[in-house]
């Protein structure tokens, strides 16, 4: 059974950085896209930042870019989602998501096969 683990997730202040880490198991994620969603109270989940399979191209929310960074570690079977600068605004639930396919847009427009639990990511003075 394909498990997708976040950690990472906390109350920081304005202006701070996290990383979000997603440990996967029963499956090797060398082949598939993998990527970060989130969802706010209130609203739907959307595509955060997405990495390919194939040739590491990656994918941001126009809202994350230049603060926010993806990246993957195929020999620890982890991606993790370096976090900067960070806003109220980010405030939401961060999702792990792996696709059945290579494509990094396509996974981040919602061809998600597999979800991780959530991890909370608060910014808050």
């Amino acid at each position: 059974q394909v498990q997708l683990v976040e950690s990472g997730g906390g109350l920081v202040q304005p202006g701070s950085s996290l990383r979000l880490s997603c440990v996967a198991s029963e499956f090797t994620l060398d082949y598939f896209a993998m990527g970060w969603f989130r969802q706010a109270p209130g609203k739907e989940r959307e595509g955060v930042s997405c990495i390919s399979s194939s040739d590491g191209s990656t994918y941001y929310t126009d809202s994350v870019k230049g603060r926010f960074t993806i990246s993957r570690d195929n020999a620890k079977n982890t991606v993790y989602l370096q976090m900067n600068s960070l806003k109220p605004e980010d405030t939401a639930v961060y999702y792990c998501a792996q696709s059945n396919g290579y494509s990094a847009l396509g996974l981040c427009e919602g061809w998600v096969a597999n979800w991780g639990q959530g991890t909370q990511v608060t910014v808050s003075s």
